[in-house]
């Protein structure tokens, strides 16, 4: 090779071609060379587990529902608060001791095999409704937000936001799928039929992280596999949270989504337990009846906004964080709930509620839920996996228990639904001034070199007084 060929190749080196599959994955997000393989597994990773994640939630409101009414269901959120307290703290160890692969396998493995008890004990007769519930609500958040950390430790910020539109797409696919076949299937199978297929696909879930695990490693340099290998800090969730003013604001930005969220899901449940019981008045004797009535309306309701969550973050959100970045696409979930819940305060009629939630969770669990997880790009990965896991966790059902109390109050004052929706209103404000603080932060963060910003909690701590 002479002068001239050497010198071009150091000043312009060969750019790989992307295989055929990266080129059909670039259509829907910005795919490289090199990375389709990979992010298609993430993808159906989380595709499976949200697959099963929607058969278990179709049955927990099958059976809290029947077991104990939408009041029950909105207090037994208390309970998952105050579980969670000790949750977070015990997952925060265990990640001080482990590595991340066997992190997020044991978790996943762990419940998993919770599930056995619950089918056993359901086909014992015991009632379940209020404990499924909680265990539900650990899972969803625990298993769910952990997966995203370890696709958030995979990738670099740069490489994150470009690929996360496409790793969502197996999320509100598996999410889809898994309401459609829990809708169909709950009435044959039965709610214990369903949850024996949800414990397989989390065992599938287990296996298929640690193979994305050992072939990313295998792609990695030795100073990378070690950081990979190497636990995490002895500092806790919480802490790292409360020293962090970015952490601390997307927690209440957490908090504030899950309240107008529970909200709209409170006042859906009132008119589905109330429609449940005019078709079947005997509650005695038509109390199976019921359960699948409502089981059947969950399913399908789950479906409709989950396929169109599904086309949102097929087509939709990869473009949109290219126009406005994730800061920018927290906005547009409060603007919808916004108009939403203006509507329903004029107009609380079950066909027009379900159709405005079917727009809200559609968008939440697509264009929201996919600018949530990249937040966590420019942290630690102490922050990425304990923080996340808390914030996902208990700052999630912590929004719960604000609500839970404000339905305590509003049906002991005789509150109508129109009232729950003009308190909403108010919440969804406040949601968008926590929307602005975020964004800044994260456009901040992310003008920093790398390292910078995955230590930038040392340098802007929680101001205190003196």
């Amino acid at each position: 090779m002479n002068a001239f060929e050497t010198l071009t190749t150091l000043r312009f080196p060969a750019i790989s071609p992307r295989s055929r599959l990266e080129s059909f994955l670039s259509h829907f997000a910005d795919v490289r060379a090199g990375e389709g393989v990979e992010v298609l597994l993430i993808a159906f990773n989380l595709f499976l587990l949200l697959g099963a994640y929607y058969m278990l939630k179709t049955v927990r409101e099958a059976l809290i529902l029947t077991q104990g009414g939408a009041e029950v269901k909105s207090y037994s959120s208390a309970g998952q608060a105050a579980l969670l307290l000790v949750v977070v703290p015990l997952f925060g160890l265990i990640a001080s001791r482990v590595n991340r692969v066997r992190l997020v396998t044991g978790v996943t493995l762990f419940f998993a095999s919770n599930l056995a008890i619950f089918i056993a004990l359901g086909k014992a007769g015991v009632r379940e409704g209020v404990v499924f519930f909680l265990w539900v609500g650990v899972f969803n958040v625990l298993v769910i937000a952990q997966l995203w950390a370890f696709a958030n430790d995979l990738y670099t910020q740069q490489q994150g936001e470009r690929l996360f539109p496409f790793v969502g797409v197996g999320s509100s696919l598996g999410a889809w799928l898994g309401a459609v076949a829990a809708a169909r299937a709950i009435r044959p199978a039965g709610p214990y039929g369903l949850m024996t297929a949800a414990a397989l696909l989390l065992v599938c879930c287990a296996a298929l992280t640690a193979w994305i695990d050992r072939q990313h490693r295998h792609r990695q340099d030795a100073r990378a596999q070690k950081g990979a290998e190497k636990p995490l800090s002895n500092e806790g969730g919480f802490q790292l949270i409360f020293r962090d003013r970015y952490l601390l604001l997307i927690a209440a930005l957490v908090v504030l989504l899950n309240i107008v969220n529970t909200s709209g899901e409170f006042m859906l449940s009132k008119m589905v337990v109330r429609e449940a019981a005019r078709a079947f008045p005997n509650a005695l004797t038509m109390a199976a009846d019921r359960q699948r009535y409502i089981g059947e309306f969950y399913g399908s309701y789950f479906s409709m906004f989950n396929i169109a969550g599904l086309v949102l973050q097929t087509f939709f959100v990869s473009r949109i964080f290219k126009a406005i970045g994730p800061g920018g696409a927290l906005f547009i979930g409060p603007c919808i709930a916004l108009a939403g819940y203006s509507v329903i305060l004029v107009a609380p009629l079950l066909p027009l509620v379900r159709i405005l939630k079917i727009m809200d969770n559609s968008c939440d669990y697509s264009i929201q839920s996919t600018a949530g997880q990249a937040l966590f790009l420019p942290t630690s990965r102490e922050a990425k996996y304990k923080a996340k896991a808390a914030i996902d966790a208990f700052f999630k059902r912590f929004g719960d228990v604000l609500y839970a109390g404000v339905v305590y109050l509003g049906t002991a004052l005789g509150f109508a639904l129109s009232a729950f929706a003009a308190l909403n209103l108010a919440f969804t404000l406040i949601w968008i001034f926590i929307a602005a603080a975020v964004a800044r932060e994260y456009k901040r963060r992310s003008k920093l070199p790398a390292g910078d910003a995955a230590s930038a909690a040392l340098r802007s701590p929680i101001k205190r007084s003196a």
